[in-house]
C-alpha cells in the first residue's frame, strides 16, 4: 500500500474550533534583507490534524511530551461507518464491524471514516459533526485501546456540551486524534498508521503529521 497523508494543511484559513484562535503566519525575516525567510506561527496546540493528550480532560493526565513513541505508530484498525449530522457512532456499530470481520483485540488503536470531513468547509462542521457515544467510548475503554482517530473535529457529537467521549477515554488513557483526513483513501481494514506531534512540554494536544501506509 502507498502511504496516505491523513493530514489536513493548516493555513490561515483553515476552519477553527468555535472560541479557538485562528492560526496567523507572521512574517518575521526575509532573503531581500535577513539572507533568508523566516515566520512566526501563532496557533493552538488542537489546530487541524490533532492529537489530544489525557491531560486535556484529566487534571494528572499524560502531557504530550510523556506520550511514549511506540503508542505513536504501528498496526491500526479501521471502521468505516458513514454517517450524518448529529448521528452517534454506537458500541452496536463496533460490534457489528467484530461480527462481519473479526473481534478486535486489547490494546489496538482505531479508525472511524464517518465521511464527515466533506463538510469541513461548512458552518455546521464544528457543530453537528458524528462522534462517538457513551456505549462506544466505554466499550473501547473496555478493550484497552492505545489511540482513537476520526475524520471529524471532535471525538465527541458536535451537540454534546458536556465532552463524555473525551472524559471517558482520557480517563482511561487513550490518545484521540481528529481532523483526520483521506481515510476513505485506506484500501483495507487493518494498516499501517504514524501520528508525530511535537514534543512540547506540559502540552495538552498537538498538531500532527498523520500517516497511513
Amino acid at each position: 500500500m502507498k502511504p496516505v497523508d491523513l493530514t489536513l494543511t493548516i493555513s490561515e484559513s483553515i476552519p477553527s474550533f468555535p472560541g479557538s484562535p485562528k492560526p496567523k503566519f507572521i512574517d518575521w525575516s526575509n532573503i531581500n534583507e535577513d539572507g533568508y525567510n523566516l515566520e512566526l506561527l501563532f496557533l493552538s496546540s488542537h489546530t487541524g490534524t490533532h492529537i489530544d493528550a489525557p491531560y486535556h480532560f484529566v487534571k494528572n493526565g499524560l502531557k504530550i511530551h510523556q506520550i511514549s513513541i511506540d503508542r505513536l505508530f504501528g498496526n491500526a484498525i479501521l471502521i468505516k461507518v458513514p454517517k450524518s449530522k448529529n448521528t452517534p457512532i454506537t458500541k452496536s456499530d463496533i460490534t457489528l464491524f467484530e461480527k462481519k470481520n473479526k473481534t478486535i483485540p486489547n490494546h489496538s488503536s482505531i479508525f472511524f471514516f464517518t465521511g464527515w470531513q466533506k463538510n469541513l468547509k461548512k458552518p455546521n462542521y464544528f457543530t453537528e459533526n458524528p462522534g462517538l457515544d457513551i456505549s462506544a467510548s466505554k466499550y473501547l475503554s473496555s478493550k484497552k485501546i492505545n489511540l482513537v482517530g476520526i475524520d471529524s473535529p471532535s471525538i465527541d457529537l458536535g451537540n454534546n456540551p458536556s465532552f463524555s467521549a473525551h472524559q471517558i477515554l482520557s480517563e482511561n488513557n487513550i490518545l484521540i486524534v481528529e481532523n483526520l483526513v483521506n481515510l476513505n483513501k485506506i484500501p483495507r481494514n487493518e494498516f499501517n498508521f504514524t501520528i508525530l506531534p511535537l514534543k512540547l512540554k506540559d502540552a495538552t494536544g498537538s498538531p500532527v503529521r498523520a500517516v497511513a501506509s
